[in-house]
Order: structure tokens, then C-alpha cells, then sequence
């Protein structure tokens, strides 16, 4: 008889389950899922959907997050790109869902997110559509990228050269250096850093599929990205420059440098990350020659609940931002791992 359990430690089987699924990402692998629990404390959850025979025919891993300005909320999968429900038909998808909804109630969340690349037929949800990730199929040679990057493209990435920059391409051992830059791009931006815990924790749940890419240059790292791979695409979650990185151009070599490298890989596709349609972001990929894909987030929302606003268009996180950004550098270093470990 099937079955559906809620666990707070992954089954035997999740990881193998994950692995074949065709629409799953590195951040179902039960390590990753465990990455907020590991690094801010936060509590995870495993939905397991079992066939007759009692295997897994379906994985739903969730995380729960608090704060005193967004409430409670269960997010499949928060701090990357991807997630949401795993099934081998409608049938597990559904079980998934219903004992998502008791775990919902359970907790009194006031909403659950599930981050979705793929559209979930059946899903009678409230449904976000402004957000995109960038894809670029990439050619069998750095050679044939240069070609079809075009000739302004190009002589961008050479304006770099003036600056003689030094790349370097690593594990573990470069996340301090990338930290610095990420630190300071976030302060600028006006949001909350993550901890340097909590890339090495990112790390140390997928070694084998952790790059990390620093150009150097006037004696310092002006540029810096944490890459993932996964099956034939490289995604890039996190990239920062230093302020004087963009007049100098090493903000595009940067991404030459993570395109050459996916490549030499054997990466079939580079993922530009998330964006919303039309902003400067998402300009900036499209120029890579990268095509939006629509992202779907599902949202399953507790009665009298909207659907709700943790981003950049929200009136109240443009102010914090302004604030932010005012801010000292040695107070949102201290402060900012406190209060984006709830934010999704």
C-alpha cells in the first residue's frame, strides 16, 4: 500500500531517488537540503512518497524559516535557484503535496514556496512568473564561443588585459578570498551577507561539484563566483566584483573565464542564475547570448494570506536596503549572517 512519511533526516534512498529523477537539481541531494540546518540552525524536513512496494516514488524536501518581518514559512528549497516537488507521477506528487499542507498546518506557516524550473500540472496554487534564469548552450570550444560572442563582446574582455589580472580556479581553499569580494558587493547592493560558514558548508555538501573562480589584479581579488555542476550545466549562485572591477572590464573577464572553464569541463550549458525579466541583470546575461527560461514558484498560502513579497519590488525591502547600505561595514559583517539565515 503506498504511502507518504515526513521525516527530519533523510531516508535511505533519497539521494539514489534524486539522482535519477530527470527534473531534479543538486539542491534535493539530502546534504544540501541540510545545508540550513548546518550552517543557521534551521530545521528541514524530507516528504517521502513510497510506491506499493514500498520504494520512493516521490521527494519534497523543505526548510523552515522565521522572522519577526515575514513570518513563518516552509521554502523547497531556500537560498538557491531550484527545488520543489520530485515524482514519478500524479498520484506521489499528490501525497506529496497533501502531507506539505499538514506539515504546513502543523507548523502554522503562513505560506509554503516551492521553486519549481519545470510547471507542475494539477498544481491548483498561487503561482509567481516574474522570475527567469539565464541559459546558455554552450560550444564544443572556448574558440567557438569567442566567435559567436560578437566583436564588442570581445573587446571587452580584452580591455581586461591592460590589468595583466591573474585567474585562479579552485576548491575550498579560495572561499576566504572569495568571501571578501562577495561581502563587499552585498553591502553595496544593500543586503544582508551570508556567513563564510555558510559557503563552506555550501562546499562540504558537494565537493565534487564546488568551483570557485577569483581574477586578481592591482594586487587584490576584483572579481570572484562559486560555481555548481550538475549533470552538463554549470551554474553560477553567487559572482561579486569589487567597485573598481566593472571600469576595468574584469567583471567580464570573470565570466569569460567561468565560460572557458565549463567548457574545458564538458559542460553543455552555463546557468546564468535568476533574474527578474527586464532588469539590468538580466540584460547583462542576455548580452552572453544566454536565453530566459520562465521559473515557476508555487505557493501554497495558510487562509486570509497573500501571496507574499520577500523581494526587491517589495516597498519595504527597497527601504531596508537604502538603510543598509549606510550602514558601517564592520556592523553588517556582524549583523547580516543573523538575518539572512531567514530570508529565502
Amino acid at each position: 500500500m503506498s504511502q507518504c512519511e515526513i521525516l527530519t533526516t533523510s531516508p535511505t534512498g533519497w539521494d539514489e531517488f534524486v539522482l535519477q529523477h530527470p527534473h531534479s537539481s543538486p539542491y534535493h541531494l539530502a546534504d544540501v537540503v541540510q545545508v540550513g540546518a548546518r550552517a543557521f540552525g534551521l530545521k528541514n524536513y524530507f516528504i517521502v512518497s513510497r510506491n506499493a512496494e514500498g520504494a520512493i516514488s516521490g521527494a519534497l524536501p523543505l526548510v523552515e524559516q522565521a522572522s519577526l518581518a515575514f513570518g513563518r514559512f516552509l521554502v523547497s528549497v531556500p537560498f538557491f535557484n531550484y527545488g520543489g516537488a520530485l515524482a514519478t507521477g500524479p498520484d506521489s506528487l499528490r501525497r506529496l503535496i497533501t502531507a506539505a499542507e499538514s506539515l504546513a498546518k502543523e507548523r502554522k506557516v503562513q505560506h509554503v514556496e516551492l521553486r519549481h524550473e519545470q510547471p507542475l500540472a494539477g498544481l491548483d496554487y498561487a503561482l509567481r512568473l516574474d522570475k527567469i534564469t539565464m541559459l546558455l548552450d554552450l560550444p564544443a570550444t572556448a574558440e567557438a564561443l569567442s566567435k559567436q560572442l560578437g566583436s564588442k563582446l570581445r573587446s571587452q574582455i580584452r580591455r581586461a588585459e591592460r590589468e595583466q589580472p591573474v585567474v585562479e580556479i579552485g576548491g575550498r581553499e579560495l572561499i576566504p578570498r572569495f568571501y571578501e569580494v562577495f561581502r563587499v558587493a552585498m553591502h553595496e547592493l544593500g543586503t544582508p551577507v551570508y556567513s563564510r560558514r555558510f559557503f563552506e558548508t555550501v562546499f562540504d555538501a558537494m565537493p565534487t561539484r564546488c568551483t570557485l573562480v577569483l581574477v586578481n589584479a592591482r594586487g587584490a581579488v576584483q572579481a570572484a563566483s562559486f560555481l555548481v555542476r550538475y549533470r552538463d550545466r554549470m551554474e553560477v549562485p553567487w559572482a561579486a566584483c569589487m567597485p573598481l572591477a566593472k571600469p576595468l572590464a574584469l567583471n567580464m573577464r570573470l565570466y569569460w573565464e567561468m565560460l572557458k572553464h565549463s567548457i574545458e569541463a564538458g559542460c553543455r550549458q552555463f546557468d546564468f542564475g535568476r533574474s527578474t525579466r527586464g532588469s539590468g541583470t538580466h540584460r547583462f546575461k542576455a548580452q552572453w547570448g544566454a536565453q530566459p527560461v520562465q521559473l515557476n514558484w508555487y505557493y501554497w498560502l495558510a487562509p486570509g494570506r497573500e501571496l507574499p513579497k520577500l523581494n526587491q519590488d517589495n516597498p519595504r525591502y527597497a527601504l531596508a536596503a537604502s538603510i543598509w547600505r549606510r550602514l558601517p561595514r564592520w556592523f553588517v559583517n556582524a549583523a547580516g549572517p543573523h538575518i539572512v539565515k531567514n530570508l529565502p
